[in-house]
């Protein structure tokens, strides 16, 4: 089935080499995995999932996704493969491994973090079935031999006609920008730090602090980025990713549905107690989620796609798409994600580690939130190497008592995805 792109348009073309739009999620397992399986795995868990096994290709002016029957590739290594290339076989996804790592890589325009954590789901079914020789309960696990629903397949925004209108745009101030304004060294080193924390401690805290885990990371990041920037002149404003799909009453659609509430640490609440912050995001929140708005911004989004398709040439969408992300970045500190508690059933006992990562919006930062085996990590995914931040981050969380791990640094490694504009 042939389908053509709308929703993924803006994102094919805001990605670049430097900041590739792709979710790349990294599954430490308990023992060294067998290649033999997980070839077995992926090729059962991609039979499920045909709208991933599809080519970019360009017809009369527009760019579709065709039908690709080629193996979706698994490379021995952590470094992975360009998509949309002939080393991942013109695929927008790839599966990598090594020593007891498994990574799945794929085009963010293609699918969102929702979408993705079912492909897991599946692959960890079928891989860890075998490689363990036992029988894993299959409730609430998409697998072979389901029937395909068309909810899953067709976009549920380029076909809405009944969307209300976008509110017309209140003028935003500009957000606090970590490289322009507090001036942390803008080295390019694209850099993300990795803080465990228990889940049922975290959770506990979020409780009796009126918070959830998405509201209160951002609420803690503000405190620290308050404290850090006292006298910054620009507003510290967080933006929390939000799954559109209620709103669209399409819980089964496998396309790239995001969108977000602004989240504005005013003056008037740094002297505020945490539980009484909480409250007021929590408040913003549920104000900014309410089904109008999200279909406001949904909206707001469908117009933006369909500017881009007036425009004749690719070099034109890049500019008006690379314009509205700048806009984007410039009324934004930093943004947290959390696609909710994973969820991968009786396969979580054979997971030692869990993290998402994906490229963060212009020169801000991106928290993305996994809660995977009991705990959750905290990645933070930055466009610079300076811990200030972090650090500001982890003294929040020790003088609220929240005990952590900080298990890791790493460069933020990302594969390249090969454009039809760059192939001359």
């Amino acid at each position: 089935m042939e389908q053509k792109l709308f929703t993924e348009l803006r994102t094919l073309y805001t990605t670049t080499k430097e900041a590739p739009a792709e979710i790349r999620i990294r599954i430490r397992m308990r023992d060294l995995i067998d290649p033999e399986i997980l070839r077995r795995a992926v090729d059962t868990t991609m039979k499920r999932y045909p709208y991933f096994c599809v080519e970019l290709q360009k017809k009369d002016g527009s760019y579709v996704y065709a039908e690709n029957h080629r193996p979706v590739v698994i490379s021995n290594s952590l470094h992975g493969v360009e998509l949309n290339s002939e080393e991942a076989n013109y695929h927008m996804i790839a599966f990598c491994w090594q020593d007891n790592m498994i990574i799945l890589d794929v085009f963010h325009g293609l699918t969102d973090g929702t979408g993705a954590y079912e492909v897991v789901r599946t692959l960890l079914y079928y891989y860890c079935s075998e490689r363990y020789n036992v029988m894993l309960k299959e409730d609430g696990i998409r697998l072979v031999g389901d029937e395909i629903s068309t909810e899953e397949w067709i976009d549920p925004v380029a076909g809405k006609t009944d969307l209300p209108n976008p509110k017309q745009n209140e003028l935003m101030s500009d957000a606090l920008n970590f490289i322009a304004e507090a001036g942390l060294e803008e080295d390019r080193r694209h850099t993300v730090y990795s803080i465990a924390i228990s889940e049922k401690e975290f959770m506990r805290f979020n409780l009796d602090n009126d918070g959830s885990p998405g509201t209160m990371v951002s609420l803690l990041l503000s405190r620290a980025i308050a404290k850090l920037f006292p006298e910054a002149e620009n507003a510290i404003r967080i933006a929390l990713c939000v799954n559109q799909r209620k709103a669209l009453r399409a819980p089964l659609a496998h396309q790239s549905l995001v969108g977000g509430v602004m989240l504005e640490f005013k003056d008037k609440m740094r002297d505020w107690t945490l539980d009484k912050q909480g409250t007021a995001y929590r408040g913003m929140v549920f104000a900014q989620t309410q089904e109008e708005n999200v279909l406001m911004g949904i909206a707001s989004f469908k117009g933006i796609n369909g500017m881009l398709l007036t425009k004749e040439t690719d070099p034109e969408r890049i500019g008006v798409a690379s314009y509205i992300n700048s806009l984007a970045s410039k009324f934004t500190t930093a943004t947290v994600s959390y696609v909710g508690k994973a969820d991968y059933k009786e396969a979580e006992q054979y997971i030692r580690d869990f993290r998402t990562w994906t490229s963060p919006l212009g020169n801000n930062l991106l928290i993305e939130i996994s809660a995977v085996n009991g705990r959750f990590t905290l990645d933070f995914l930055q466009s610079f190497s300076s811990p200030v931040i972090v650090n500001a981050f982890l003294k929040e969380l020790d003088e609220n008592g929240i005990i952590y791990d900080l298990q890791d640094v790493n460069d933020l490694e990302l594969p390249n995805i090969k454009l039809p504009w760059t192939e001359q």
